[in-house]
């Protein structure tokens, strides 16, 4: 049977190819050979052959290329069914032909739905549009993702789709940019946030690769890139822990040094009516000290000591802490929550720090505002599955997009005064304590930081 395999294959693919009559003497050669072979083995090296020379096809050019083939297929089938039975009519032979070709057909439906189920159910976005531009296939997570039904998209072209009624207007900007992309810049791989903040990338494969169609491929990578986000964060704050190891090392001996011989060096200033200068040199040492030790601890938090608080009584103290440098500021604080029994095991000391600071930041945006409008910041807790969550949102300025991918990295402040600190300690102490916060802000849209934390057990 390999050697008639061997022998098929060259044969059917250069009449496909070509159609020549030396090609269709060859399938009559092929038929007159056979010899103990059931004509169900002969019709399944044909479907072999033909699914080999049809892998890299669209749909309608294999159709056409099995409709080709049942040509060579019928002329090796003749001769040898003419070598077995002679005795069969022409109208009997031609019928057993028609049966076996639509059998043939059918599994070549069979195997071509199977490919298209298989695309349809792919967690990532297909759509294919032909060298006219028309859209000829779009899977179901493709149509999810523009949230427009698949029957009203098939055959239409990008001017159609742009124009859809149901099409939303950050899906048509991305859209567009997307043309951009692709038509004037011939970019293969593209990364888009979306308004529902999920990053997508974005595959094409061009015209060349697809006999003049292209095919875009869309996955939402959103997941991955926050696994990338927090090694790259624990990587700076781990290198920032490193800093601050050598920091304290490196300045507290020589300032404990110089403690000590001003120390030594007192009485001659008393004598010299001088002792202010003494007073003031140690007290200056102990407050760089100070610094140092405030800063070795924020960017190396300890590990938390927990203890089961209600996370709303928490709140509660924060806000009263806060209260009077809101008024200060022009801004009001309100909380609200969905549930009362918010349980959690936490530091305490620690998560007032994370809450303190971003309350702060808060302020300062809206500080930013200068009276535009009044201020207010909203805390709210609820249950978010097995967490509790607190939501921190504030009606600022908000926050390009620049500043928002480097709000948590050490050192980066927009603040004239500031250190750059407050996010990243605040980074680890929730990671530190098993939970996750994140942050979605618009340039004069304010900003919102959703913490979670395990609720307790």
């Amino acid at each position: 049977m390999q050697a008639i395999r061997m022998r098929y294959f060259p044969a059917l693919a250069e009449y496909i190819r070509s159609g020549s009559e030396a090609s269709l003497f060859e399938a009559t050669e092929i038929g007159k050979l056979l010899e103990n072979i059931h004509p169900e083995d002969i019709i399944a090296v044909h479907e072999e052959s033909m699914q080999m020379l049809v892998a890299n096809v669209d749909s309608d050019e294999a159709l056409r290329l099995y409709s080709r083939s049942f040509i060579f297929l019928i002329e090796l089938m003749v001769a040898f069914r003419f070598r077995l039975q002679p005795e069969q009519t022409s109208e009997q032979r031609f019928s057993e032909m028609r049966d076996m070709m639509l059998r043939s057909h059918r599994s070549f439906r069979m195997v071509k739905n199977k490919y298209e189920n298989v695309l349809q159910h792919m967690d990532s976005g297909i759509a294919i549009f032909d060298g006219e531009g028309m859209l000829s296939f779009i899977n179901v997570q493709m149509a999810k993702l523009l949230d427009i039904p698949r029957t009203t998209l098939i055959g239409c072209n990008l001017i159609n789709i742009l124009s859809h009624s149901r099409l939303r207007k950050s899906t048509k900007r991305v859209i567009l940019r997307l043309y951009k992309e692709v038509f004037l810049r011939r970019s293969r791989y593209m990364e888009f946030v979306d308004e529902d903040g999920r990053t997508l990338l974005v595959t094409v494969t061009y015209g060349d690769q697809l006999e003049g169609d292209y095919l875009f491929s869309v996955k939402d990578v959103t997941e991955y890139k926050q696994i990338e986000q927090s090694a790259y964060q624990n990587d700076k704050l781990a290198m920032l822990g490193k800093i601050a190891a050598s920091i304290a090392h490196e300045i507290r001996n020589p300032l404990t040094s110089i403690r000590g011989f001003i120390q030594l060096l007192n009485p001659h200033l008393t004598q010299l009516g001088k002792e202010e200068y003494s007073r003031i040199i140690l007290t200056e040492i102990d407050r760089a000290n100070d610094i140092i030790y405030e800063f070795l601890n924020s960017s190396k938090p300890s590990a938390p000591m927990k203890q089961k608080v209600k996370i709303n009584s928490l709140l509660k103290e924060v806000i009263l802490l806060s209260d009077s440098e809101a008024l200060m500021k022009g801004c009001q604080i309100h909380f609200e929550t969905y549930d009362e029994e918010l349980a959690v095991s936490i530091d305490v000391k620690q998560v007032k720090q994370v809450v303190l600071n971003i309350i702060r930041n808060a302020m300062d945006a809206i500080g930013d505002l200068k009276g535009e409008r009044g201020g207010r910041i909203d805390i709210i807790t609820r249950r978010d599955g097995r967490d509790a969550e607190i939501t921190i949102r504030d009606n600022g300025n908000g926050m390009d997009l620049v500043t928002k991918s480097k709000l948590f990295d050490p050192f980066y402040t927009t603040k004239a005064a500031g250190t750059g600190l407050g996010l990243s300690v605040s980074y680890r102490i929730v990671r530190n304590h098993g939970g996750k916060i994140r942050v979605s802000s618009n340039t004069g849209e304010g900003t919102e930081f959703n913490i979670y934390l395990p609720l307790a057990e």
